[in-house]
């Protein structure tokens, strides 16, 4: 079975799924590895006739601890003021720095996915009480939140510590603040200048009520009181904080020994890595959700996190082929769940990875049969003047686009460009030299000559009409003549584009006029 099938499968009673973000930035596209992941569980559970929720969070009570995306003038007035109160950034219209880059940028990236989630915002919890339970609880039992953090974690806490942070009255931070003697109805606090290194405390001491959104419990804590607020039952998390004696562990047994809950079900996922390394939107790394959310079309971008399973790592490097490969192969797997033949091993359960893949509702047999222009040859396209892109695609499907089809070929004609635009290796680009023959024919062997009189022959007999009977076509003849695929394709780059490499020369070959071709390959061989 599928993973999140399994998943649905072993569940009892209604559910509860939840997921939520820190705004501490431009949320990168690994953001949204959990996002997807949460609700591929969500939409297994309501297939298998289980009751349940789907809900995503915004921990905006957060204190801000990064200066990526601040301006020096910012840094000494709010860094460790809650990122709920952090003023957007310059030109934003949205009430706050979580607003924006949550509520304006990374929520944009969910209705287009088919992602509808009931969202929350954490600094609403406690300003309208909800967590004033979980705060208190926290207090009144301070020493057994102190006996988690050592046991579990191997973290001391001074006999004095609260697991509290108190939003000064003073300079209005809550990552310097330091609480201590709750009597059952107040804390006292210091606002400390060297508490952390990220931020300057005022020096401010005073004394108040916890509750109503004046102070807020520390993210261990604060994550187990969610899940005991809103009942969750299914929420996974990275792997940074599912390791042993880490956050999820420190969590889970503040969820049973301090607040009485049962823990929900983790599905821990890995990393989306960019070049080997994590991407990180505190630090201001990586590729933007929305932005790779402009290239990659919802199916797409389903797919690049639901075909693995999610304890395994994603390496996305938007720059290079990267881009034209998941397309391929969301393609391949198009046509096996169509019932067509396709060539390499499968994964397993590749029909429900497909329709996981999809919109919800949107009928899995017509998409699977849908024509879909292969990504590379669009590419190859666009670069074509005069190409009219809908009838060319109507005459290799073999008949009229339907409406979905031409929705299809629209999303992919948008992708194709934004990648051309921003991450296509050179090799991808290219201007067919079509006045005479470049000058580098003449550099080329008898050899890479006769191969390309020898093609012109048989693509004159065959007529291959598709990118895939070019590339077959091109192995083909260099088997015959017994040149070396690298220098059949150095002369078929150095005949059409007057350089050594290019992109996939089928596509090339089959995006052109077949007259124009093999007067090409003729020219170019003599």
């Amino acid at each position: 079975m599928y993973w999140a099938d399994e998943l649905a499968a072993a569940a009892s009673g209604p559910q509860i799924v939840n997921d939520s973000k820190s705004p501490s930035g431009t949320v990168h596209v690994g953001s949204l590895r959990g996002v997807v992941l949460h609700d591929a569980i969500y939409r297994a559970l309501v297939g298998a006739g289980v009751e349940a929720r789907f809900l995503y969070g915004v921990d905006d009570m957060d204190a801000m601890d990064s200066q990526a995306l601040l301006t020096p003038d910012a840094v000494e007035k709010y860094m460790g003021a809650p990122l709920s109160r952090v003023p957007a950034p310059a030109g934003s219209s949205a009430a706050s720095y979580a607003r924006h880059f949550v509520g304006e940028i990374f929520f944009r990236t969910f209705e287009p996915l088919g992602i509808k989630p009931e969202f929350y915002w954490v600094s609403e919890l406690y300003a309208a009480g909800k967590m004033d339970r979980y705060v208190q609880l926290a207090l009144d039992r301070a020493d057994r939140v102190r006996d988690v953090y050592r046991r579990v974690s191997h973290v001391e806490r001074s006999a004095s510590w609260l697991p509290l942070q108190v939003v000064c009255e003073n300079c209005g931070k809550i990552g310097t603040t330091y609480a201590t003697d709750w009597d059952g109805a107040t804390v006292s606090y210091q606002c400390q200048p060297d508490l952390v290194a990220w931020a300057r405390g005022c020096g401010h001491e005073g004394r108040v009520s916890p509750l109503g959104g004046r102070a807020k419990l520390p993210w261990n804590l604060e994550w187990a009181a969610k899940w005991g607020l809103f009942g969750v039952t299914i929420e996974g998390c990275g792997k940074d904080l599912a390791t042993a004696g880490g956050s999820r562990d420190r969590s889970d047994a503040i969820a049973r020994e301090v607040f009485e809950v049962e823990p929900p079900r983790n599905v821990a996922y890995e990393f989306l890595n960019v070049g080997g390394k994590k991407m990180s939107t505190s630090k201001g790394q990586g590729a933007a959700a929305h932005t790779i959310a402009e290239v990659l079309p919802p199916e797409q971008l389903r797919f690049l996190f639901l075909r693995p399973r999610p304890s395994q790592v994603i390496e996305f490097d938007p720059e290079g082929d990267t881009i034209p490969r998941l397309f391929d192969e969301f393609d391949r797997i198009a046509a096996a769940t169509a019932g067509r033949e396709v060539k390499g091993e499968l994964p397993t359960d590749y029909e429900r990875l497909f329709a996981y893949s999809l919109l919800a509702g949107r009928p899995v047999t017509e998409e699977a049969a849908a024509f879909r222009p292969a990504f590379a040859h669009l590419a190859l396209l666009l670069q074509i003047p005069g190409t009219d892109i809908p009838e060319r695609m109507a005459a290799e499907k073999g008949s009229p686009l339907s409406s979905r089809e031409n929705e299809v070929l629209e999303e992919r004609t948008a992708s194709a460009r934004a990648w051309l635009e921003s991450y296509a290796p050179e090799r991808a680009r290219l201007v067919v030299r079509r006045d005479a023959l470049p000058d580098e024919v003449a550099d080329l062997e008898p050899a890479q000559r006769a191969y390309l009189a020898a093609l012109a022959s048989a693509a004159e007999s065959g007529r291959p009409g598709s990118g895939e009977a070019w590339q077959a076509l091109i192995f083909s003849v260099a088997g015959d003549v017994g040149l070396a695929s690298g220098r059949a394709f150095g002369a078929l780059y150095a005949a059409f584009l007057g350089r050594n490499n290019g992109p996939r020369a089928g596509w090339l070959l089959a995006s052109l006029e077949p007259s124009f071709v093999l007067e090409r390959l003729r020219a170019a061989g003599e």
